[in-house]
């Protein structure tokens, strides 16, 4: 799978990035500045050593992945999507922003839309399947890039099948994919960030996340090493 992460030189995108192109797949780094997005791509080929992964600007990276990842700050969530809007039809956008308060990253300041993903969908338009997902790992669980996660990553979006993929990637990543409905379930999605963020910060702990118990039957993270790639 081609996957273009706009927003990739940031810890999060680098950290997916990492785990992804463990699982085979070919990573596009994207950046407003292209020299820097070059620079990770090639870092991150350095130390993970058959990887591909390639940097480029966020319009470019845009138009070449498959599946197109948003991991941008909130204040240029919309500029963004507004610049990318005729490069990603047909395609599946995962949108992972969540609308922190600027100056407090424990409230959340929603668009007019309802949530980041349902602003995602509304600009970019009905060409486009939005997914909103993985907005509640912290970057800090990635860092062991062989172990699995213990933690869950809840989904929603309302095309099926962009759905299915954005859960077959998030298994890819070593942690359990749940089915979390339509994108409309964004907004609870992303406003767990911010409760999330505070538990941190009054425990004292950099990576809380979410569980879900009772749930026998959904998607599992892969068993074996995510250093073995997929075929």
């Amino acid at each position: 799978m081609k996957v273009a992460i706009l927003g990739g030189t940031g810890k999060e995108g680098k950290a997916l990035a990492r785990r992804w192109a463990l699982r085979g797949n070919t990573i596009f780094i994207g950046s407003r500045q292209r020299e820097k997005a070059l620079r990770v791509a090639e870092e991150l080929a350095r130390e993970i050593h058959d990887g591909d992964f390639h940097g480029g600007t966020n319009d470019e990276t845009a138009e070449k992945g498959e599946v197109v990842v948003l991991a941008v700050t909130s204040k240029g969530h919309r500029a963004l999507l507004l610049q990318i809007r005729d490069r990603v039809q047909g395609k599946v956008v995962i949108d992972v922003v969540v609308p922190l308060h600027p100056q407090d990253p424990t409230r959340l300041v929603f668009p007019v839309e309802g949530s980041a993903a349902q602003e995602a969908q509304a600009l970019l338009g009905p060409g486009v399947s939005v997914i909103g997902a993985l907005h509640n790992l912290s970057a800090h669980r990635y860092d062991e890039t062989e172990n699995l996660i213990d933690c869950d990553v809840l989904v929603c979006g309302d095309n099926a099948a962009a759905k299915q993929i954005v859960l077959d990637l998030v298994i890819q990543l070593g942690v359990r994919a749940i089915d979390a409905g339509p994108l409309e379930n964004a907004a609870v999605l992303e406003g767990m960030t911010a409760v999330l963020l505070g538990i941190n910060r009054r425990y004292g702990v950099k990576a809380a996340c979410v569980e879900i118990s009772g749930l026998p039957h959904v998607l599992k993270p892969v068993e074996n090493r995510l250093s073995q790639k997929s075929h």
